[in-house]
């Protein structure tokens, strides 16, 4: 319990019990006011010292100062008055949720059990020693058997939290890894649409302006030579649409990066190498990132490659992947004469 409004009510409804019991047995003497003038210090400690602590710091300076000023408390009020032991109702359990730990918090109750003990030999002489121990026995023992118990079931309760929170987290991760799996399929299945339908229709193309320019080209004349030059200008256009065609595919296919990413980024070049005749020269230094980095670096290449397909005339490229200096980026390099 760490609701500071509690606190503040358990702290005045122990001083307004403790000053009510002396009120009901005029005449007030010496004890009474004694009583009184510890309660009202009661009062004081908690307000400018004590209610900070409610969910403060774990310190452990900060709680033997605690422990000393209940135990304080305990004695001076118990010694003028044996009725004031009923702060106890509001001390052991302030120990126990300001303690940084278990071991403290038994330490915290059994100082002020003893302080409880020496209140009672301070008022009633040797002959409070029976009833001081039998008070602080008691208390101590239902402190720390209720203390105990409710820190067992904090700590389920922490362990819990902990467990749902790992369980959110995977959760997580796997919602994660079904949406990559699902934007790879999507992704596969577009590639797939592309090179079964536009692609192969622009491969069909380009070979209806191959054959038709074969035929022209034993036709004379000024309309054969326009009707070859149109040929020729739409077999360029379905090459460049095709090619197009083409680098999108290789850039929608799914990139899967198990095995690491320089057994990835060798398929990735084997690949491009078959359909392309371009040479392919991967080399990859780093090891140990994760797979989201991993994926990302193998797009920047499959981008890459799909730029060489589309805008050079190369007969080779590279890529590289190298442990960059301290503080930048990793990134893959992709050179093409």
């Amino acid at each position: 319990m760490v609701n500071r409004r509690w606190w503040d009510a358990a702290a005045l409804a122990v001083a307004l019990v403790t000053v009510l019991v002396g009120l009901v047995d005029p005449p007030y003497g010496a004890d009474d006011a004694a009583t009184w003038a510890v309660t009202a210090m009661f009062l004081l400690a908690y307000a400018f010292y004590l209610r900070g602590r409610i969910g403060g710091d774990d310190s452990p300076r900060h709680y033997v100062a605690i422990v000393l000023v209940l135990t304080a408390l305990s004695i001076a009020g118990t010694a003028a008055e044996p009725s004031f032991a009923m702060l106890q109702a509001f001390a052991y359990p302030f120990l126990w949720i300001t303690a940084p730990d278990t071991r403290r918090a038994i330490i915290g109750n059994g100082a002020l059990a003893t302080g409880i003990v020496i209140g009672y030999v301070l008022h009633f002489g040797v002959a409070g020693i029976p009833t001081g121990l039998t008070v602080g026995a008691l208390s101590l023992g239902f402190s720390l058997a209720l203390g105990l118990w409710i820190t067992r079931i904090a700590e389920y309760g922490d362990e819990r939290a902990r467990l749902l929170a790992d369980l959110q987290a995977t959760q997580g991760e796997l919602a994660a890894l079904h949406r990559d799996a699902g934007v790879a399929d999507e992704r596969g299945r577009l590639a797939r649409e592309i090179h079964d339908t536009i692609a192969q229709s622009l491969t069909g193309l380009v070979l209806v302006a191959q054959r038709a320019e074969n035929r022209l080209a034993d036709v004379e004349g000024a309309a054969a030579a326009s009707a070859r030059t149109d040929v020729e200008l739409i077999e360029q256009m379905a090459r460049e649409a095709l090619t197009e065609a083409r680098g999108l595919v290789a850039t929608l296919a799914p990139v899967a990066p198990e095995g690491g990413l320089a057994d990835a980024l060798d398929r990735l070049g084997a690949s491009f190498e078959r359909e392309t005749g371009v040479r392919v020269h991967v080399r990859s230094t780093v090891a140990g990132l994760d797979r989201e980095l991993e994926v990302v670096l193998l797009r920047c290449a499959q981008e890459g490659l799909a730029n060489v397909r589309k805008h050079a005339r190369a007969a080779h490229a590279w890529i590289g992947v190298d442990d960059p200096p301290r503080g930048a980026g990793l990134s893959p390099s992709l050179l093409h004469p």
